[in-house]
């Protein structure tokens, strides 16, 4: 396919575990600088995004893939969120992260509800795979990549929707923790079992996949709501192997220009 000349910009949240999947595929060797997202009015154009001139990073899917690109953090609690202005609404009519302006398209990743959007938690991830062949994320056997688009939805449809930070605020404040633990304890029972059968040194096999770019963040949201980890030795082993790879280091929430500072403490 043809690929575009100009940076793709990426519209994301420094703790959101979407964008932090997508941000593991892209690029690791340099920090973005933080833009603000009203510098931009959508549609973005190419010219406005070159324009930008901002560093080149590599993160899990864009890092693992080394595809350069430029950040736009779009803050989920700054005066009522960020995502619910009419420049974030043009982009993303789900009010969600991320967004990825790539190639001349505008690809979001949300939750799927009748009438508001077409589009899966996976769409830009698979997007990059299927546009940028180079460092595959997904194997060349049939079964395996099965397996992965298996890990793969348990999490980004069975576990991280449930934990998001919309649902938790209609759950309250007193509740939401004890929901979080409920949910992501379920699913990685769900992971646990499907891992037991189909890993190898990562999720699937000894090859790092778009499995990985999904697991890594949930379990850092696990051990955000303090969920007990020690049932899911697999989980953990793969966590560990992955937790000091370049990519999924720069991707890290701790290493995007929009992290408080208190965070990181």
């Amino acid at each position: 396919p043809s690929v575009s000349l100009f940076q793709p910009v990426l519209y994301s949240y420094w703790r959101s575990s979407c964008s932090w999947r997508v941000r593991i595929g892209e690029c690791y060797n340099t920090a973005p600088r933080i833009t603000s997202l009203h510098a931009l009015e959508p549609p973005v154009s190419p010219v406005l995004i070159r324009n930008l001139k901002l560093s080149c990073c590599m993160l899990p899917a864009l890092n693992l893939k080394e595809i350069p690109y430029d950040i736009k953090p779009v803050s989920l609690i700054k005066g009522g969120g960020e995502q619910h202005c009419n420049e974030y609404r043009d982009i993303n009519p789900m009010e969600q992260v991320p967004a990825l302006h790539i190639d001349g398209h505008t690809l979001v990743e949300s939750v799927v509800w009748p009438n508001v959007l077409s589009c899966s938690q996976l769409s830009i991830m698979h997007y990059l795979e299927e546009t940028r062949p180079a460092r595959p994320l997904m194997p060349q056997d049939v079964h395996k990549r099965a397996k992965v688009r298996e890990v793969c939805e348990v999490i980004a449809s069975g576990i991280q929707p449930l934990q998001n930070l919309i649902v938790l605020i209609y759950v309250g404040e007193e509740k939401k923790k004890e929901w979080a633990q409920h949910w992501i304890t379920r699913g990685f029972r769900a992971v646990e079992k499907l891992l037991s059968s189909c890993a190898g040194k990562f999720c699937v096999g000894d090859e790092m996949s778009l499995a990985d770019c999904c697991l890594v963040p949930q379990v850092f949201n696990a051990r955000r709501f303090h969920v007990d980890l020690r049932p899911f030795p697999i989980i953990l082993r793969i966590d560990r192997e992955l937790e000091n790879h370049p990519a999924f280091r720069a991707a890290h929430p701790s290493n995007q220009p929009d992290c408080p500072p208190e965070a990181t403490k």
